[in-house]
């Protein structure tokens, strides 16, 4: 069984995310999307509601798993008996950094490989920190994120609206 691991902060999750996501689904057997606690990051919602928001957009694909998790990526791969890495990219400016996590990766976890995907031409330039930076200054971000996504969004930034 083909299993392809897709990691990332999902702070939240965008309509960009579910595009590779759906696009995965029908390409690998499983796709676990793993939802990094990274609270270098100090991303806006806990590890846990991340988890449960990308379950929520994603529950319509039946072959995709959602689980949170704080350890190494390369160790974390091995313990979902993935065999890829799915990584975003966006644009070349995601290129640079991508490409060294992906010699990094393939240093600590040999038998693993990485695979670029990009999104829809339409979700190219929907970023998680954008979508953040919107919501918080009161903008209106559900053209780039799920409604239940949105409305996670107006809890947290505007809890009078909520």
């Amino acid at each position: 069984m083909n299993t392809v691991l897709y990691p990332g902060t999902f702070d939240p999750i965008t309509k960009g995310h579910t595009d590779l996501v759906e696009r995965a689904s029908k390409l690998f057997d499983r796709v676990v999307v793993a939802v990094a606690a990274s609270p270098k990051k100090n991303p806006a919602f806990p590890l846990e509601q991340r988890v449960e928001m990308a379950r929520e957009v994603l529950s319509h694909l039946p072959n995709v798993e959602v689980v949170g998790f704080s350890s190494l990526l390369a160790h974390f791969v091995k313990e979902v008996n993935a065999n890829v890495l799915l990584r975003g990219l966006r644009a070349v400016s995601d290129f640079e950094y991508e490409f060294q996590l992906a010699n990094m990766n393939r240093v600590l976890a040999p038998d693993v490989e990485s695979l670029f995907l990009t999104p829809s031409e339409k979700y190219s330039y929907i970023s998680s920190t954008l979508v953040r930076e919107i919501a918080a200054l009161n903008g209106d971000v559900t053209k780039f994120v799920h409604p239940k996504v949105n409305d996670a969004l107006i809890k947290r930034f505007r809890p009078d609206q909520a």
